[in-house]
């Protein structure tokens, strides 16, 4: 999700929920995102992450951002739409299950993410999964594709 602030294009990020990422902050941040089913469309499924990690449905005109392929060797595809937090917005996430702490047998239910914000394009790029970071490239460019088109 992007909205145009007042001063800058700002882009949501969401924060991993869990013990791992609790004191961490720049580098793994990330667009919201999941597990594809065999056969199942990739929209349908970026649309269902982002109601899933952030509790909003996701709706709008859909930029679509290409694939990036991570550290670990995972596949992202992303869109972009335009849109907004409400009012009082809380993160309402699925929740994961681990062992925690390790090797106690006890397992700890945590949210798939703790946290979901705005961030102008030069705050967001530290945060951002250094892998994920073409994403914003491609949607400024494509941003900047669709304002020529309707200036032409």
């Amino acid at each position: 999700m992007f909205r145009r602030g007042s001063d800058a294009l700002e882009v949501m990020l969401v924060h991993p929920g869990g013990p791992f990422y609790r004191n961490k902050d720049n580098g793994v941040w990330t667009i919201p995102k999941g597990e594809v089913e065999e056969g199942e469309a990739l929209l349908r499924r970026a649309r269902t992450e982002f109601e899933e990690e952030v509790g909003i449905p996701a709706n709008g005109d859909w930029i679509d951002l290409g694939w990036v392929k991570q550290k670990g060797g995972k596949t992202v595809y992303a869109w972009a739409f335009e849109g907004n937090l409400p009012d009082n917005f809380q993160v309402c996430s699925n929740n994961f299950e681990m062992e925690w702490p390790p090797r106690s047998r006890k397992m700890e239910s945590f949210p798939e993410v703790d946290k979901a914000c705005f961030f102008p394009l030069e705050e967001a790029r530290p945060k951002l999964k250094a892998t994920q970071t073409p994403f914003l490239d491609r949607l400024v460019e494509a941003l900047e594709a669709r304002s020529r088109e309707q200036n032409s």
